[in-house]
């Protein structure tokens, strides 16, 4: 397995990504969408998702392919950025046609960013225009960090950020991930200097510093972020995707695997306060040569997932108001 040309999400051919945020807001909205409807699942193992339009996902349910994917800031105001991306697929009169109508499927899930120190004291909430203008904004490359739904994003002990990264397999079916990092845990070891995720770094691609020497990680549950808000105010919410040509079932099966991408570079994960949630996303080019090459699938979005934290962490950039300090101000040479 090597990375991608772009070591990203859109590494999957037909997949774009837009961005919006609002500086002062210290908010944004990333979204996800396709030259065609692709097909989706997900997989909540967080205790205080936000969430929509999720349950049409299950492999029961008639839905059978989605017309966009949003990650957003802004808690339960951030689900209206999925109204702004449904205006503007509607506009492009893309959607789920019955018989005149056309409806866009667009699930969407929420990170907690309320109290990241930036100016939420709006009368008319900022997030559908944040979601036409970040659909209006999809493009096939994906800048990192502080942008996006990673804008206002913030770990245990620094700044979060948005990641993402990639694995081309043996059989040259692409895997990737997207990931807003919110999460209530660290993402490095005691010292802010090794991210947990170290292990599985390719090409020095979050710092190259490797892992930490020390035994007896895990325990100090140190939080710069506790301290400054609430215990809930958290989540990490994911897209991992794939070229391959998988079912609903298959995908959640992928979506579910993914989530060992969190608990491997976030310490804890899966908590009660934290609403960790993967999408997974297949696009249908590719056919797998084996049944078994599923669960290879399923292990390199978590390689992926695992790797995007990190490298949204390591990307974040500072900003006026912030609450934490990033990986940079924190490990820069003296």
């Amino acid at each position: 397995m090597i990375p991608g040309p772009q070591n990203s999400i859109t590494d999957i051919s037909g997949l774009k990504v837009g961005n919006a945020q609002d500086d002062t807001l210290k908010s944004g909205v990333t979204v996800v969408t396709g030259d065609a409807p692709f097909t989706a699942a997900v997989s909540v193992l967080g205790g205080a998702p936000g969430t929509r339009e999720t349950d049409l996902l299950a492999p029961d349910k008639s839905v059978a392919a989605v017309d966009a994917l949003v990650l957003s800031g802004g808690s339960a105001y951030g689900l209206d950025a999925c109204s702004g991306v449904v205006e503007g697929l509607r506009a492009a009169g893309r959607g789920y046609r019955v018989g005149e109508a056309v409806i866009p499927l667009v699930p969407g899930a929420i990170i907690f960013d309320l109290l990241s120190g930036g100016d939420k004291d709006w009368v008319s909430s900022p997030y559908p225009a944040l979601g036409r203008a970040a659909y209006e904004a999809a493009t096939t490359s994906t800048p990192i960090g502080t942008v996006g739904a990673g804008t206002g994003a913030m770990t245990a002990m620094m700044k979060g950020g948005l990641g993402t990264a990639s694995l081309v397999l043996d059989s040259g079916i692409t895997v990737a991930a997207l990931v807003a990092v919110n999460p209530m845990g660290s993402v490095t070891t005691p010292g802010e200097k090794h991210f947990w995720a170290a292990p599985y770094e390719i090409e020095s691609e979050f710092g190259g510093l490797g892992p930490d020497p020390n035994t007896g990680l895990g325990r100090s549950l140190a939080s710069r972020k506790l301290t400054a808000m609430l215990e809930r105010a958290n989540t990490t919410i994911a897209i991992v995707a794939t070229d391959a040509a998988l079912d609903k079932a298959q995908c959640q099966r992928v979506a579910i695997a993914a989530h060992d991408g969190i608990a491997r570079a976030c310490v804890p994960a899966h908590s009660p306060g934290d609403g960790d949630l993967v999408f997974s996303v297949a696009t249908g080019a590719k056919q797998m040569s084996a049944a078994s090459e599923l669960g290879v699938i399923g292990h390199a979005a978590a390689l992926c997932l695992t790797r995007a934290i990190a490298r949204g962490v390591h990307a974040a950039v500072p900003a006026p108001n912030d609450l934490l300090p990033t990986w940079g101000c924190l490990n820069a040479k003296t």
